[in-house]
């Protein structure tokens, strides 16, 4: 043992710099920012993509509604969409992020729809307003994205 010291005493000294200098703590933050710049807005894309089958696949269900109705009635005329036990579907889907509906009603023809909501921002959806008639021609608001959309 030395003179002067004591085996209990951890010496402190430093032999160099350890820690982040504040311009590397600075790059680190702008290149999260920046990853998270492009990230986010493909994250929410996805997001939309995937409750788009929600309102396609409930808009499906209706048209196969409107058409057991026609079976059992011979015309599409008198549909009508709700909560009440008379309804035959409801105008929501289970989720909420589309509004159902019944845009047009013969007795020989129909043509329903379903709207995105704001819920979850999914009225900022790129397809918009799906749409489906008696015929099987499937449409959307923004008719470009029709090929993208209906998938």
């Amino acid at each position: 043992m030395r003179a002067g010291t004591d085996t209990g005493e951890i010496s402190m000294k430093r032999n160099g710099q350890h820690g982040f200098t504040l311009i590397e703590v600075m790059i680190v933050v702008a290149v999260l920012g920046i990853i998270v710049a492009i990230a986010y807005p493909s994250y929410t894309e996805q997001v939309r993509k995937s409750r788009r089958a929600e309102g396609m696949g409930e808009l499906l269900e209706l048209a196969d509604r409107m058409e057991r109705f026609y079976s059992d009635r011979g015309t599409y005329v008198g549909a009508s969409l709700g909560t009440a036990a008379t309804n035959i579907y409801p105008d929501t889907t289970a989720k909420g992020y589309y509004t159902l509906s019944i845009a047009s009603q013969t007795a020989t023809d129909f043509s329903v729809s379903s709207a995105p909501t704001s819920k979850g921002d999914q009225n900022k959806d790129k397809c918009g307003t799906f749409t489906l008639t008696a015929q099987g021609i499937k449409s959307v608001s923004n008719s470009s994205y029709l090929d993208q959309c209906w998938k």
